[in-house]
């Protein structure tokens, strides 16, 4: 294994300490120490997913593994905090909304069948992002970030709805572009990895 692909396994370990920090935090005490946890786990995880990719593609380290690896902990790690924001209340801000939590797992689920549909069709499958899904994982990024730093400046609903909206249109376009695929015209689809 490479480099990059250790750092993309630490990524994958910081997960379980950011979730655990949010429930200990979720606790009547409201123990800010639990929160500043799962504040650096998640910060260190965003981190090392630059510098995985980047040590990736500067020291030519991409192998199989990394590149099945990295798309999981990205996923795994935005889930995991969407999931778990949206039924535990940071003091001051309220929970993400569960209609967010349910378009973010739709999507995620449409799109997991939609390539294992294409691949039983014996579709070749070039995996390209769409620039609607790079803005809705970034605004995902920035309105998670916001409800842990507990920025309660931000126009967090907004935030939300807008994180929300750009996840719909990121989905529409992926379908679009799988069903152009399934009928033989030349498509690309959704996700990607750098090692």
């Amino acid at each position: 294994m490479t480099f990059a692909t250790y750092i993309t396994i630490f990524r994958i370990l910081l997960i379980p300490v950011f979730i655990a920090g949010l429930l200990y935090y979720d606790l009547p005490s409201h123990q800010e120490l639990f929160r500043w946890i799962a504040v650096g786990a998640f910060l260190a995880a965003s981190v090392s997913d630059a510098l995985d990719g980047w040590i990736a593609r500067k020291y030519k380290q991409r192998s199989e593994i990394g590149a099945l690896l990295d798309p999981i902990a990205d996923k795994a790690l935005m889930l995991s905090a969407i999931v778990t924001l949206s039924f535990i209340k940071v003091p001051g801000l309220n929970h993400l909304p569960l209609w967010f939590l349910v378009l973010v797992l739709g999507r995620d689920a449409i799109q997991l069948v939609g390539f294992l549909v294409l691949h039983v069709l014996n579709h070749k499958i070039q995996v390209i992002p769409h620039w609607t899904g790079k803005v809705a994982t970034c605004l995902q990024l920035a309105t998670v970030s916001a409800i842990l730093l507990k920025l309660s400046f931000l126009p967090i609903r907004q935030m939300v709805w807008l994180a929300g909206l750009f996840t719909f249109i990121s989905l529409v376009v992926y379908m679009s572009r799988g069903i152009q695929l399934a009928n033989g015209s030349a498509a690309t689809v959704s996700g990607g990895s750098r090692h």
